[in-house]
């Protein structure tokens, strides 16, 4: 079974990425995505995640598979953190402060994929870079927190939990041993 690839694609990129559309209030250098598109590469990212997080390769097929493969990485980065909170308003909070924590950017010593993505050519870039993956993080940290907690118990649901330990193609976000 291969793994599901993004269908979606844009006419800018940034460090190698596709500057794609995206549903979201949060701030940022995506484009608004249009009032007839019916989903976005966030909705891709948690539709697929379940299935993707099992492979160890990942075929890039286009510029917006390099965002699909962060924003992967990125929810089970979230998973981790929302393992240990017990209620819905609280990870409202914390994955709001998480987004925006400072992370490394493609290029930088500490990103693990830069195999894959580019460095930024210039100051601008790098900024540009950093807003648009502060506002996927964000507008993902939220939308994620709609599916994981269920709304009766208001704890986190064990069908995502489960995945925590998966890492997708081997990779981590985070520095080893957080």
């Amino acid at each position: 079974m291969p793994a599901y690839h993004s269908s979606l694609s844009g006419t800018t990129s940034i460090c190698k990425m596709a500057l794609l559309p995206i549903n979201t209030k949060f701030k940022g250098p995506a484009p608004p995505a249009p009032k007839d598109m019916a989903f976005d590469v966030i909705d891709e990212t948690l539709n697929y995640f379940k299935a993707n997080v099992f492979f160890k390769n990942y075929e890039i097929k286009g510029e917006a598979d390099r965002v699909l493969i962060y924003l992967t990485l990125y929810v089970t980065e979230c998973l981790k953190k929302l393992q240990k909170i017990g209620s819905k308003n609280v990870a409202v909070k914390e994955m709001q402060t998480f987004a925006i924590l400072d992370f490394p950017l493609p290029g930088s010593p500490g990103f693990p994929l830069n195999a894959m993505y580019g460095k930024p050519e210039n100051k601008n870039e790098e900024d540009m870079c950093r807003g648009y993956l502060v506002q996927l993080r964000q507008e993902l940290g939220q939308r994620l927190i709609e599916k994981v907690f269920d709304p009766q118990t208001d704890k986190p649901s064990k069908w995502w939990m489960c995945f925590i330990k998966r890492k997708f193609m081997d990779k981590s976000l985070s520095a080893p041993g957080k």
